[in-house]
């Protein structure tokens, strides 16, 4: 296993724990493999791969590059109100792993 191939099992590791955490008891490994793999460039970068709930320009960001370009919900008060329920379902984990919370908005929004 190279070093990159590492980092990603062990991001995707950290995601799978914090699903739990969560309550997500049954998850879709090909929708956390796509979120996981969107951050092989940037594995190495730690503010990268984590979510700051507490950011709101962090928040804005992730409403504009992950649910609007990316799952395409272009309403930003329903993205708004996802995000914020990820952040209040995430709040006991103070790093909060991006791919995770991807999954968990993504799922918010259906």
């Amino acid at each position: 296993m190279s070093e990159l191939e590492s980092k990603l099992a062990q991001l995707k590791a950290t995601a799978e724990k914090q699903l739990a955490e969560c309550g997500v008891s049954n998850i879709d490994h090909d929708k956390l493999d796509g979120y996981v793999n969107s951050l092989k460039t940037m594995v190495d970068n730690q503010d990268a791969v984590l979510v700051s709930g507490l950011d709101p320009s962090e928040l804005e960001t992730v409403r504009r590059n992950f649910v609007e370009k990316k799952l395409g919900v272009t309403d930003k008060d329903k993205a708004m109100a996802a995000i914020t329920s990820v952040v209040d379902k995430m709040s006991g984990i103070r790093n909060k792993n991006r791919p995770a919370f991807y999954y968990l908005v993504s799922e918010a929004l259906n």
